[in-house]
Formats: C-alpha cells, structure tokens, sequence
C-alpha cells in the first residue's frame, strides 16, 4: 500500500478526548497510511502509521491535513493516495488549501 512521509506543522488545540500520548508533535514526521474526507466538515483528514485513534479517542478518528506539510515530491504520492483511498480526485489547488509545503 501506499503511504506518503509529512511533517507536523500544527499541534495545538488538543482534543479532551485524545490523550496526550495519541497526539500529534509538531515538528514530527508522520507516515499517512489512508485519506478520507470528514463530514459535516468536507476536508482532507488522515490516518497515521505511527498513531492509533481508537475507541477511546471518540468521536475522532483522523488527523486534519492542515496538521501537516509535505514536500512537492509527497504531495504528488499524496494525490495518488486521496485516489486510491476515496475514488476521487483532488486538484493541486484544493490539496494546497488543506496542507502545507515543506522541507522534510
């Protein structure tokens, strides 16, 4: 399966329910393993290999997109993946409206 490497750019505002331990670190790099887009909201959200939003941290169950940034490389492998993992496209402009770029 494809995965695409990011960098942490935004790690405030906690929710209550995640623990400290399942949350993100900025500055961190993180491997996005599954894309889907969250309702009611309609944005990009991910699913990391290195943290496991479980029963207890509900009702969350992905990470933002604006949470990280990706270098122009990963955010080709990234729109490879919103595909594979939702069967739907997404522009280069919408993807750099929910993320960031980045040096990793």
């Amino acid at each position: 399966m494809l995965s695409v490497e990011c960098i942490c750019i935004d790690d405030k505002n906690r929710p209550k329910e995640i623990p400290a331990n399942k949350w993100l670190v900025e500055g961190n790099k993180y491997t996005v393993i599954y894309t889907i887009i969250v309702l009611p909201q309609r944005q990009l959200a991910f699913n990391l290999e290195e943290i496991e939003l479980d029963e207890s941290c509900k009702p969350y169950e992905y990470f933002l997109a604006s949470r990280f940034a990706f270098t122009e490389d990963n955010l080709e492998k990234l729109m490879e993946l919103i595909e594979l993992c939702n069967e739907t496209s997404f522009s280069l402009d919408e993807l750099m409206k929910q993320t960031e770029l980045a040096e990793l």
